[in-house]
C-alpha cells in the first residue's frame, strides 16, 4: 500500500477512529438525547489548530464547525457523530486496509446482544468530554478519478482469491484518488471482512463503503441493528465527504424486515428504502452546499431495474429521494444489487425538480455471483446475466462533468461490444444447448439461404437510453440497428451449457443494453467485414466488428 501524509500517527487513529455509526430509520428511544461536543482540527499544525465551517453530523442534523473548529450536536445511545471531509482536506486512513476514520460510536453498553453471529460494536462507555476529528491538508484538483465496486460478493474464500486476482490486481492507484464499493462486500459471511479489506488495501487508495443486503446481521428482528458488523468494521452507515468540485454522499437503501427462523441463517426479507431521517440528513447535508456543485449519491439497492420487480429490487421510496436532492441541478447516483448495467434518467414527473438525474446501475465485480466456465487462469467467466462482463467502473469528474468508464475483467483491450450472429428464428434453450461449441454464436459463417432470417446482435455492455449502435457491410454505409429488450443469446448459451458451473439461481435476464437488425438479405456469397459503431451514453465512440463469409 502507498504511504503519504493522509496515514495517521497512532494518537490520530486513536483520537478519530471509529467504531462507528448510527441506525437506519430507528424508532424513538426512551433516553433523551445527550449532548456530544468536539473539535476538527488540522492535524499538521503545532500547537493543534481547529478547522472553521467544516460539517459535523449525527446522521440527521449537520452542524458547522466554529473559528476553533469546535461543533456540538444531540446524540442518543446507538447514535454516531462523523465528521463530512471538506475540499482541501484528507482523512486519517487505515494504513493497511485504506480504511478512512472519520466517526465516533455513540453506544455506552455497545450492541445489543441478539445472538449475532458476526461481533457487533464494543462498548464505548459513557460519552467523552471530546470527540476529535483529524484532518490533514491536501491539494485536490478540479479533475479527478475514482473507482466504483458493487458487489464484489464472494461466497467463499475461495471466491477473495478471485477479486483479488481478477479485479483488485486491475486496479492502478495512480489514476483515482479513491475508491467506493456499493453494498454486498460479502456474501452474508462477515468473517471474511479483514481478508476482503487487506486486498482492497493493497491498492494503496482510501477506500469507502456502503452497505448491501448480504452485509447484515441476518439475526436481526428488524432494521434497527441489522448493521452491527458493517458499523463495527466501516463505520457510518451512512455519511457523505467532499473531494475537489463534488460532494459525494454514502446511504444505506436496504430496509431490513427482520430474521426468518425458517430459511437458511435466519435471512429475511429486507426492501430498498431511504426513510425520512436519512433523507433529512441528505437535505441538511445539501442546504451546505451550493447549489451549482455536483453532487454524486452512492447506495445499493436501485432506484428501478429492469432486471427485477418488487421492493427488494426498486426503491419503494425513490420519489421522496428524487425530491431531496432537487436542490442540486447536477447530480448522479450509483448503485449494485442486480448485477446488470444500467442507466436511468428521472425528471419532474419522478419527482426530480431541478431538470435530468442520471441513474446508473454498475457493474458487478462478481458478475454472476462468480459462476461459469473457468479462463486460462482459473477464474470464472461470471458473465452478468445481462451478457455484460464482471468488472468496475471509472468515474472521471471535471467540475460539475462527469463520465463513467467500464473496465471489464478477464479483457486486458478493455473492449465494450460484442458482436453476434443470431440465426435461428425459434431457438430454445435445449435446441441453443445441443447446438452449441465455445463462441458458436460468434461465429460469422451463413449460408446464403438463410440471410433472411439472420439477424445481428450488439451487446454494447454499458449502453443505454442515449446510447446507439450502427453497423455498414463492407463499402455500404452505417445504418441504425433497433434497441430492443431481450435476453442476450450469447449468455443464454454460456449459461446453458455451463449449469455445473452456474450458482443455481443464476440465469439469464432482459438486457437493456442490445441492438439488432437484419443483415442485408442481397449480400454475394464470399467475404464481408462487418464494421459496427456505438455511441455511449457520454457520446464517446467504441467499435468492433465481424467478418462473415457467406457460403452458397
Amino acid at each position: 500500500m502507498q504511504h503519504d501524509a493522509s496515514t495517521p500517527t497512532r494518537r490520530e487513529v486513536l483520537a478519530s477512529t471509529a467504531a462507528l455509526a448510527l441506525t437506519a430509520a430507528s424508532p424513538a428511544r426512551s433516553a433523551p438525547p445527550s449532548t456530544a461536543r468536539g473539535t476538527v482540527f488540522d492535524a499538521g499544525s503545532s500547537p493543534r489548530k481547529g478547522i472553521p465551517d467544516v460539517m459535523v453530523s449525527n446522521g440527521l442534523d449537520v452542524a458547522k464547525t466554529g473559528p476553533d473548529g469546535g461543533w456540538s450536536l444531540s446524540v442518543r445511545d446507538g447514535d454516531s457523530v462523523f465528521a463530512i471531509k471538506p475540499s482541501g482536506w484528507a482523512l486519517p486512513v487505515d494504513p493497511e486496509t485504506g480504511l478512512p476514520r472519520f466517526a465516533y460510536v455513540y453506544a455506552p453498553d455497545g450492541s445489543p446482544d441478539l445472538g449475532f453471529r458476526f461481533d457487533g460494536v464494543a462498548a464505548t462507555g459513557p460519552l467523552p468530554d471530546s470527540i476529535d476529528f483529524a484532518l490533514h491538508r491536501r491539494p485536490e484538483a478540479t479533475r479527478f478519478n475514482a473507482v466504483l465496486f458493487t458487489d464484489p460478493q464472494p461466497e467463499s474464500l475461495h471466491e477473495v482469491d478471485y477479486i483479488r486476482d481478477d479485479i483488485v490486481a486491475a486496479v492502478d492507484a495512480t489514476q483515482a484518488a479513491f475508491g467506493l464499493t456499493h453494498g454486498d462486500i460479502m456474501f452474508d459471511d462477515l468473517s471474511f471482512y479483514p481478508r476482503y479489506n487487506r486486498i482492497v488495501g493493497s491498492i494503496g487508495l482510501p477506500w469507502f463503503n456502503c452497505r448491501g443486503n448480504h452485509d447484515m446481521n441476518l439475526e436481526a428482528p428488524d432494521n434497527t441493528h441489522s448493521a452491527e458488523t458493517f458499523k463495527r468494521v466501516f463505520g457510518a452507515r451512512w455519511y457523505a465527504f467532499q473531494y475537489g468540485p463534488a460532494t459525494f454522499i454514502v446511504l444505506d437503501n436496504v430496509d431490513y424486515l427482520g430474521s426468518d427462523p425458517t430459511k437458511p441463517n435466519g435471512s429475511g426479507k429486507y426492501r430498498g428504502y431511504f426513510g425520512p431521517r436519512q433523507l433529512a440528513f441528505v437535505r441538511n447535508v445539501l442546504a451546505n452546499v451550493p447549489s451549482g456543485d455536483l453532487v454524486v449519491i452512492s447506495f445499493h439497492i436501485p432506484l428501478k431495474t429492469l432486471a427485477k420487480t418488487g421492493p427488494a429490487a426498486n426503491t419503494v421510496d425513490a420519489r421522496d429521494f428524487l425530491n431531496a436532492i432537487g436542490t442540486h441541478p447536477h447530480t448522479v447516483s450509483f448503485c449494485g444489487h442486480t448485477h446488470t448495467n444500467e442507466h436511468w434518467y428521472f425528471t419532474a414527473a419522478d419527482g426530480y425538480p431541478a431538470g435530468t438525474h442520471h441513474h446508473q446501475i454498475l457493474a458487478a465485480v462478481s458478475g454472476s455471483w462468480w459462476s461459469g466456465p473457468f479462463d486460462a487462469r482459473g477464474i470464472p467467466m461470471a458473465l452478468q446475466t445481462d451478457g455484460a462482463p464482471n468488472g468496475f467502473h471509472i468515474l472521471a469528474v471535471d467540475g460539475v462533468a462527469y463520465t463513467t468508464t467500464l473496465v471489464p475483467a478477464h479483457d486486458p483491450a478493455h473492449g465494450q461490444m460484442r458482436v453476434m450472429l443470431d440465426s435461428q428464428v425459434h431457438d430454445t434453450n435445449a435446441e441453443v444447448a445441443r447446438d452449441y461449441r465455445p463462441g458458436a454464436l460468434l461465429a460469422g459463417s451463413i449460408a446464403a439461404d438463410r440471410l433472411g432470417s439472420a439477424r445481428l446482435v450488439v451487446n454494447l455492455f454499458d449502453g443505454g437510453p442515449r446510447s446507439r449502435v450502427e453497423i455498414a457491410a463492407g463499402d455500404r454505409p452505417y445504418r441504425p440497428l433497433s434497441k430492443v429488450e431481450r435476453l442476450d443469446p450469447f449468455v443464454v448459451q454460456v449459461y446453458e451449457q455451463n449449469r455445473d458451473s452456474k450458482k443455481p439461481w443464476v440465469e439469464a435476464t432482459l438486457s437493456s443494453h442490445l441492438w439488432q437488425g437484419p443483415l442485408p438479405a442481397d449480400l454475394p456469397t464470399g467475404t464481408h467485414r462487418i464494421a459496427v459503431r456505438g455511441t455511449d451514453e457520454y457520446g464517446r465512440i467504441h467499435t468492433a466488428s465481424m467478418v462473415l463469409e457467406v457460403t452458397g
